[in-house]
């Protein structure tokens, strides 16, 4: 599928990046009035890389297996890219030089108990662990009462965060700064599509997303990476109304490829009193369902 071939990432990655920067930013005189392309030219990324145009040519084409550190330390810098550029430029150079013979689903046992248990001992704060797909594998009480809307109708299947989002109708509604929370999602997604190439779980939700949602589609063709460790995110709750959280990202040791995410807020403050409100909603509805059981 070619919105995830690693190939074809490179070519877009680098392009996306080298469209991003002019010459007055890398310090080049601008030659002429009439440029072909919105950024950089080739020959100027290589210019500045210290590379051949040819061989920089073959880099953009895909061909980043055999690149050395200094080689790809050379592009990014010329491309000024940020962290997590950095760090998707090497997953794709990584990925491309396994070319693995065959994909896998990632598959993986249940979660420890003792994960579990710090999970659940988390009382106070919204939490659940996810995966690199945005699957969510475990949540606590507080959690699930936040995600209400993701776990009304998933029936059997996972709750994944970013099909909710994409393919609900009421994703657009539970993310109030939709733009925002849009371009997190699928910087999220290609993140980890450097990182685990042959995961066939990811290509098939990459594949259905962009097939139906023109949103995604857009989106995912900027190529846009991010590192999400911490920051603010606003939700759109059915029962409390909006509530904005601060949250953390921790990732798990232990557990390969998953993350566990926390949210909270600051007391004496509005996100902490609709905190609250959640809670106690939280406790209703475990009473409700308990009686209905």
């Amino acid at each position: 599928m070619e919105c995830v071939s690693t190939e074809s990432d490179i070519r877009g990655f680098l392009a996306s990046r080298r469209a991003k920067i002019t010459p007055q930013q890398a310090g080049l005189p601008a030659y002429g009035g009439n440029r072909r392309v919105p950024g950089l030219r080739r020959e100027e990324v290589a210019l500045l890389a210290g590379v051949s145009v040819d061989y920089y040519v073959r880099l953009e084409r895909g061909h980043l297996a055999g690149a050395s550190e200094e080689v790809l330390d050379s592009v990014a810098n010329a491309l000024r890219l940020d962290d997590a550029e950095r760090a998707h430029l090497y997953d794709l150079a990584r990925a491309v030089a396994r070319r693995p013979a065959r994909r896998t689903n990632r598959a993986r046992g249940p979660l420890p108990d003792s994960v579990l248990r710090v999970l659940d001992s988390m009382t106070d704060s919204p939490a659940f662990i996810r995966n690199g797909r945005l699957d969510i594998l475990a949540v606590n009480r507080l959690g699930r009462a936040l995600y209400a809307p993701l776990f009304a109708d998933h029936g059997m299947q996972t709750v994944n965060i970013a099909r909710f989002q994409f393919l609900n109708p009421a994703g657009r509604d539970f993310f109030p700064d939709w733009e925002a929370s849009l371009n997190t999602t699928v910087s999220l997604l290609r993140t980890e599509a450097g990182r685990a190439p042959g995961d066939t779980g990811l290509t098939g939700l990459i594949g259905e997303l962009v097939t139906r949602s023109e949103e995604f589609r857009t989106a995912w063709a900027k190529h846009n990476v991010r590192l999400h460790h911490t920051g603010r995110k606003a939700f759109r709750h059915p029962a409390i109304g909006e509530i904005t959280l601060d949250f953390d990202a921790m990732e798990l040791p232990s557990q390969p490829g998953l993350t566990l995410t926390a949210y909270s807020a600051e007391p004496a403050t509005p996100a902490h009193d609709a905190l609250q409100l959640l809670a106690a909603w939280a406790s209703t509805e475990g009473a409700s369902a308990a009686d209905r059981g």
